[in-house]
């Protein structure tokens, strides 16, 4: 299988209290879905959490924790971060080669950060992109809400072509792990 599942920030203190992303538990239901479906077909999983030296994501903190919701496996491989691009400063681009991951699947959570972020530097370093389009999301700012910010970035993102490989958007149920 030369796909992976990059399941990013799906973490308490984005699922409840003041920092709640919109939707959250739907957008956990559609990552479990994709999760699922990718073990059985023998894709390599790799949930990321984001950390900060204080703050709701102090590591190890409550906030800190993945959200009892989602789904995980002891298969999975777990991978820490703390820069809103999973690759900086990570073993994630040495993990996913020694794999033999060729394309990626990324859903989660701060879609205007992370997800963002982690998507365009996957491209650049040439991994192809299904953004599970309903599988990730955000907070409201002060001129956008959260789901015009998730609209946004699934155009912006889908009409990125600079990098070579693209971003292709599908639904949860949509992702195909079948060669």
């Amino acid at each position: 299988m030369s796909l992976a599942v990059l399941v990013i920030d799906v973490q308490r203190c984005l699922c409840e209290g003041e920092y709640a992303t919109f939707d959250s538990s739907g957008i956990i239901d559609r990552i479990n879905l994709v999760t699922s479906r990718a073990r059985v077909a023998g894709a390599l999983v790799v949930i990321i959490q984001h950390e900060s030296k204080s703050g709701p994501l102090t590591h190890g903190s409550q906030g800190w924790q993945l959200a009892p919701e989602l789904d995980t496996a002891t298969t999975d491989t777990l991978l820490r971060k703390t820069a809103a691009d999973s690759f900086h400063r990570t073993n994630l681009d040495a993990l996913l080669k020694e794999h033999d991951i060729t394309e990626l699947v990324i859903c989660g959570m701060q879609t205007d950060f992370c997800v963002d972020t982690t998507t365009r530097r996957a491209l650049a370093l040439g991994y192809p992109v299904v953004l599970v389009c309903d599988g990730h999301t955000t907070l409201n700012n002060r001129h956008l809400s959260a789901a015009q910010i998730i609209e946004h970035h699934n155009e912006t993102l889908s009409n990125i072509s600079s990098f070579g490989p693209v971003v292709r958007l599908a639904r949860a149920q949509e992702v195909n792990f079948v060669a």
